[in-house]
């Protein structure tokens, strides 16, 4: 099992880096759906500090369609937007059977509208006041998610607790 997060034409290599390093954290895989608004070539990621790209799975898809493609159980895609009716607190991500897939959309636009519509069962969304901002930071609202999912799931591989030589807690 795998979770997955899938960022639709992203524009800001700031929100893609953060999300990156949260993927790197969590053993959780990227994917990048073309066109990106920035490069991901090796001289701008370390001009940006990104010294654990190495460390994510990222995987580049053309287009939307092609990145569907590759999702062998369309039930498990989830579509975060803040136009769903149901809460990602409502699901059960505890299928550690299969890969789990977490679909954002570009920063400024979201996800196409007839996508969306086409798609109204797969949409989860993290409660918000909607009347004091648009949207909710694209890096923050992937790490809020992606812990959710993790918290269900056990936090698989992953790290619970941690000591330093001079641990300031013990």
């Amino acid at each position: 099992m795998t979770n997955h997060i899938a960022l639709f034409e992203p524009l800001m290599p700031a929100n893609t880096g953060n999300i990156a390093r949260t993927c790197a954290g969590t053993n959780t895989h990227l994917h990048l759906i073309e066109p990106l608004g920035f490069s991901t070539d090796d001289k701008h990621l370390m001009r940006a500090g990104l010294d654990y790209w190495d460390k994510v799975e990222v995987t580049y898809h053309k287009n939307l369609p092609a990145f569907l493609e590759t999702i062998p159980d369309l039930s498990k895609l989830y579509i975060v937007s803040k136009f769903a009716n149901k809460d990602y607190t409502d699901v059960d991500y505890q299928d550690t059977e299969a890969d789990h897939y977490f679909l954002f959309g570009k920063e400024t636009t979201g996800l196409p509208e007839p996508f969306m519509r086409q798609n109204p069962e797969k949409c989860i969304r993290i409660p918000q006041n909607d009347a004091n901002i648009r949207a909710l930071n694209l890096s923050n609202t992937a790490a809020i998610v992606i812990y959710e999912v993790l918290r269900q799931q056990g936090f698989p591989k992953l790290e619970r607790t941690h000591t330093y030589e001079n641990d300031k807690l013990k």
